[in-house]
């Protein structure tokens, strides 16, 4: 059962912590001396304009979460998101985290934030999975336990369009892969045939996103009302003839957040960001006669030619592809 938090939960808000920091070397417990807001955690939150929730099993705290503005911003943070690992995987955890998101978005939230120590890799799959990407510098806390924290973002309404830092490339696979395979199995034409194993998506996203951190490529990433479902790749790895050229790749929505203008603002925000680091040719190839192809020449694409069964559809026929271009910038 979820409820509001109260003070008088300090006893189970207690435990909980101490019993979740005890699973990872390092992480020191000092109630009193670094987190003596728990013993009145109800008031704490809401002298910040915030809320605080608890899952309750059999009168036994087992999960709780907090949200609060991030005042003098548009952002709401997540925090003292804890589960017992006896509720783990049981749908807890989301149910806890969609009522913080929900109330903060009722709120006015633009986006939500949430930081998370750098060793809790669990709770890093599970955001990920709930559409969060890990997006910035880690944070040094100077604490008993010698924290170091990873921020996560996730916009809160509407089609919300990031570019990827270097830090993001581990956390973004998963999500990611998972686009991958579902467009793919819509009969997306990206170089891969169905059915696409989750393994060889995420192993395409591992070499892909490494490449952030060499300048090699750049990589956005779309959400559809704070779900993740949408993605498109600008590769910089030019010859060295072509400095002012890039290649666009990838550019995939899901299925399920098609016809909301995803892809268009996933292009805008590339074709930007190209100029901004100058590039004044943009090429590309995609399939003919599907959905992305209309896409291109809507944007202002310019065809150069097309090969006739260039590439196989999943029965097996061939396929031609379409190459574009586009000057932009000073171009």
């Amino acid at each position: 059962m979820l409820r509001a938090g109260r003070d008088t939960d300090a006893a189970g808000f207690i435990t909980l912590i101490r019993d979740c920091w005890a699973e990872y070397p390092g992480c020191v417990f000092d109630l009193d001396g670094e987190v003596p807001e728990l013993r009145a955690l109800a008031s704490h939150f809401g002298a910040q304009d915030g809320a605080l929730w608890v899952a309750e099993d059999a009168g036994a705290v087992v999960g709780m979460v907090a949200v609060h503005p991030l005042h003098g911003t548009p952002d709401w943070e997540i925090c003292r998101m804890y589960v017992a690992a006896s509720q783990r995987g049981t749908g807890v955890a989301a149910a806890l985290l969609t009522t913080a998101e929900t109330h903060a978005r009722d709120a006015g939230a633009e986006v939500i934030r949430l930081w998370s120590d750098t060793r809790f890799t669990r709770a890093h799959a599970f955001y990920a999975k709930q559409g969060y990407v890990r997006q910035g510098p880690i944070r040094v806390l100077n604490d008993l336990s010698n924290s170091l924290e990873f921020p996560f973002i996730k916009p809160a309404r509407g089609v919300a369009v990031h570019l990827l830092d270097g830090s993001a490339a581990e956390h973004a696979e998963r999500p990611l892969a998972d686009i991958l395979i579902a467009c793919v199995a819509a009969g997306a034409s990206v170089s891969f045939l169905p059915p696409l194993s989750a393994d060889v998506a995420q192993g395409f996203w591992r070499r892909s996103l490494a490449d952030i951190a060499l300048g090699r490529k750049a990589i956005w990433v779309a959400w559809v009302d704070s779900v993740l479902a949408g993605t498109v790749t600008l590769d910089l790895a030019m010859p060295p003839n072509q400095p002012h050229r890039a290649e666009v790749a990838k550019l995939l929505v899901h299925p399920a957040a098609r016809r909301r203008g995803v892809g268009q603002a996933l292009m805008a925000a590339l074709e930007a960001e190209a100029v901004q680091r100058g590039r004044r040719l943009l090429t590309l190839d995609t399939r003919a006669d599907d959905a992305g192809e209309a896409l291109y020449r809507r944007l202002g694409w310019q065809e150069a030619g097309r090969i006739p069964g260039f590439a196989l559809n999943a029965d097996g026929s061939a396929a031609a592809t379409v190459f574009f271009y586009k000057q932009i910038g000073d171009a």
